[in-house]
């Protein structure tokens, strides 16, 4: 069963945490509580021990369950069959698709809200596991014991997916001319996964011109990964469109003191000069 800590909790070690022990599903649910706070996050919490109770009861009762094309059987079983999990394709752009807490209560999800619960159940009885690095759609690979692989799409009920579909895939997101490539398989860290979520919600945001929302996001974004120059660039970015300067500063010190030497580096310490030079 998952250990229902406080997601402060969760979200204070997340900067010092090793990549591999972070619980994708907890850290997801703490940042959907962390921006909205007040929900019923024991709730969800106790549904996803129902997800994984319901997967290993269904791995304990099959004789062989090494095989990763009976492993991506089974998660589908669980996320759809049982308890009905699907993309939203009506509502893509509806910002509850990327809040974990709001996907459990309606079984509906973006591509990498689902991936988080297919990884995390897969994970949770030892099956090797990755979000892949393909562009524009958020799917993930089973392992099998005998080095079969599987790659699954959460978002259409886990279909698997041929070297064709992925092709199609590819062609359909990047344009007639792209092809696979060695790097569309590559694994992402647990912390791409959160980034790459936490991501849509800032672009939901910024879509609706709530910019105070969107840098919440941001300094969300910065517990995941608070070495992430971009994003306290960003941060100091939005603290100027929104007036506040010396949160601007601020972000913008800690950029230039993460920043590699270059052009856009330079652009930044003269906007910071100005900004200093501007204050009473």
């Amino acid at each position: 069963m998952t250990q229902h800590r406080e997601t402060g909790w969760i979200l204070d070690q997340l900067a010092d945490c090793e990549d591999a022990g972070i619980d994708l599903a907890l850290t997801a649910l703490a940042l959907a509580d962390a921006a909205r706070p007040g929900r019923n996050l024991k709730a969800a919490q106790d549904h996803l021990d129902a997800l994984l109770a319901t997967l290993r009861e269904r791995v304990t009762s099959e004789e062989d369950c090494s095989s990763a094309i009976r492993r991506g059987d089974l998660l589908r079983e669980v996320m759809v069959g049982v308890y009905g999990y699907h993309g939203d394709a009506e509502t893509y752009e509806d910002p509850d698709n990327a809040d974990l807490i709001r996907v459990m209560e309606r079984r509906r999800g973006l591509p990498v809200s689902l991936g988080i619960l297919y990884l995390t159940l897969a994970r949770s009885v030892g099956w090797t596991a990755e979000g892949l690095n393909f562009p524009g759609h958020f799917i993930i690979r089973v392992d099998g014991e005998d080095g079969e692989r599987v790659i699954l799409d959460p978002f259409h009920d886990g279909a698997d997916l041929s070297v064709a579909d992925l092709r199609g895939l590819v062609k359909a997101i990047e344009g007639p001319e792209a092809e696979l490539s060695p790097a569309i398989y590559a694994a992402v860290s647990n912390r791409e996964v959160l980034i790459r979520l936490q991501a849509n919600i800032k672009l939901r945001a910024l879509q609706a011109g709530d910019y105070e929302a969107a840098l919440a996001t941001v300094e969300r974004m910065l517990l995941v990964t608070p070495d992430d120059h971009w994003l306290w660039r960003e941060s100091g970015l939005m603290h100027m469109r929104l007036g506040d300067l010396d949160g601007a500063l601020a972000a913008l010190d800690v950029y230039l003191s993460l920043a590699p030497d270059g052009a856009d580096r330079e652009r930044i310490a003269k906007v910071v000069q100005e900004l200093g030079q501007g204050r009473p």
